[in-house]
């Protein structure tokens, strides 16, 4: 198997075997089609691929990457989201809090959660992703691990600011470290499948806590456990997550050096301009002269307050159904599976017809419906679909995130500007945890209409904003090939083209 040489330097070039194929400089548009080579818009070769090899590749991919990050983000849900069922069950009374001294405490975590997350993304592409991401997971795992020795308030919430250093650019170091393995077309199904782990976590937590709720023995609070054998877990993961990840696609240890070629020279051709490209911090800002990245990020605060106000209130939301504690947490096993179905779902029909912000949208309008059918009917008279509508919520939470990530992580060639707008966008979502943290109030429960409000207007206008910037998209795909004199699908231009982003001239947006 051979590959012509690109306009890039591969790092296997310097001991790489004669080819039977003429190098030639890539130019033109790649135009990808059944046979085994892709070829430019004038008739030349670019590269000799093999399917059924590059299939392999990415099987290779999806069996030793993705279920080792998919388990390392399973901790990292169950670190940041196990106040809620700890709530349930007795931690306001152990740790005698207050009535707002609760929400302060899920507030706090953001504050660091946005301020160090670029700092860290920064170092994750200095430094490598594999060797930042089990750091930062030994991290969370010590602070979940130290809960079950705090006494008080103050204790408590000191714990919640290291963790949410700790796991603050944890998300977006994921996303880009797996744009480094798929193509922009192969990504957002395995991003799913790896943020599907949080909703499993979020069903997984209510089990485990369901289990952990039935010690009536030992020296600790029953809620104490459920922190013990989640921390601990996370700790010793981090060990092995740091041996096994490998830096890159081009340079993991269990490819071979035709394999480690052919995934170099598909990110080469659709996913950056520069392979493995070094950090420049001047540069990378450069992002935000454009504004659609400016529209991302209104559309990533829409999108916080639903996906926080799920995370951390499902069970107080399912409360209201009159269940006691134990069978609450139970109850909110089933929302949380669908939604990971759900999100599957949506993410493979987006890869398969290569279409972005309509599932995105959907999205927003999932958790639109939920959140209005559920604060607008007796809940008490209507348990049926009342329940129903908080797996609507789930729905129209865990979809939205990661196609959104998917979205503009596709349309951003330079390596550098994605590590800075996932770094900024992704912890900005999670800031709008404040939002959430302090519109849930005691004095509105069981049926915390106000907060249910404010979600649904965050999910609306969400909803209108990701419809204007995917018409704006196609609008201007359709004013550039009129420039053009033909039509220019995304796929036919090699990203290797598309460093300045929509100032170069043969761009075209993957909406």
């Amino acid at each position: 198997m051979e590959y012509e040489k690109a306009s890039q330097k591969s790092p296997l070039d310097d001991d790489r075997r004669s080819s039977d194929v003429s190098e030639k400089a890539i130019g033109g548009a790649v135009i990808e089609s059944d046979s085994n080579i892709a070829t430019a818009d004038d008739g030349r070769t670019i590269a000799v691929v093999d399917r059924a090899a590059e299939r392999a590749l990415t099987r290779r991919f999806d069996l030793r990457i993705l279920p080792v990050l998919a388990i390392m983000y399973l901790f990292n849900s169950l670190d940041k989201s196990n106040l809620g069922n700890a709530k349930t069950h007795g931690l306001e009374k152990t740790l005698k809090l207050k009535q707002s001294e609760y929400n302060i405490i899920l507030s706090v975590f953001f504050v660091p959660y946005v301020l160090t997350a670029p700092f860290l993304a920064i170092l994750g592409k200095k430094y490598g992703p594999n060797r930042v991401l089990p750091l930062m997971m030994f991290s969370f795992g010590c602070c979940t691990l130290l809960v079950t020795a705090v006494k008080n308030f103050e204790g408590l919430m000191t714990l919640r600011w290291f963790l949410g250093m700790s796991e603050s650019a944890f998300f977006p170091l994921v996303i880009y470290y797996q744009t480094t393995f798929y193509r922009r077309g192969e990504l957002a199904r395995r991003l799913a499948i790896f943020y599907a782990a949080q909703s499993i976590a979020s069903a997984f937590s209510g089990l485990l806590a369901f289990g952990v709720f039935q010690i009536r023995t030992g020296a600790l609070a029953d809620w104490r456990y459920l922190f013990v054998i989640e921390g601990s877990c996370t700790v010793l993961f981090s060990f092995f997550a740091y041996i096994y990840l490998p830096q890159s696609a081009s340079t993991a240890r269990f490819l071979s050096r035709s394999e480690k070629e052919l995934a170099y020279y598909r990110m080469q051709v659709d996913s950056s301009s520069v392979v493995n490209e070094k950090f420049h911090l001047k540069d990378s800002f450069r992002i935000f002269k454009h504004w659609t990245s400016w529209m991302i990020l209104a559309i990533e605060i829409c999108l916080g307050v639903p996906l926080q106000s799920v995370q951390l209130f499902l069970p107080q939301i399912v409360s209201r159904l009159g269940y006691d504690a134990v069978k609450t947490n139970l109850y909110t096993v089933a929302p949380n599976i669908s939604g990971a179905v759900m999100l599957l779902i949506l993410a493979f029909a987006s890869d398969w017809t290569r279409w972005r912000f309509p599932f995105v949208a959907l999205g927003f309008l999932f958790t639109f419906l939920g959140t209005v059918i559920y604060a607008g009917i007796d809940v008490e008279g209507q348990l049926r679909v009342a329940y129903f509508a908080t797996f609507m919520m789930t729905w129209g939470t865990s979809a939205p995130s990661v196609l959104l990530d998917v979205w503009y992580n596709n349309n951003v060639a330079n390596e550098g500007r994605r590590v800075v707008l996932t770094s900024i966008g992704v912890p900005l979502a999670n800031l709008m945890g404040v939002v959430s943290s302090n519109i849930f109030q005691n004095k509105d429960a069981p049926k915390y209409i106000p907060a249910l409000a404010t979600t649904a207007a965050f999910g609306a206008t969400g909803f209108v904003l990701t419809l204007l910037l995917g018409a704006y998209m196609m609008l201007d795909n359709t004013r550039r090939d009129r420039k053009a004199g033909r039509k220019i699908q995304v796929r036919d231009i090699p990203t290797e083209k598309l460093k300045d982003g929509p100032a170069a001239e043969d761009f075209r947006w993957f909406y």
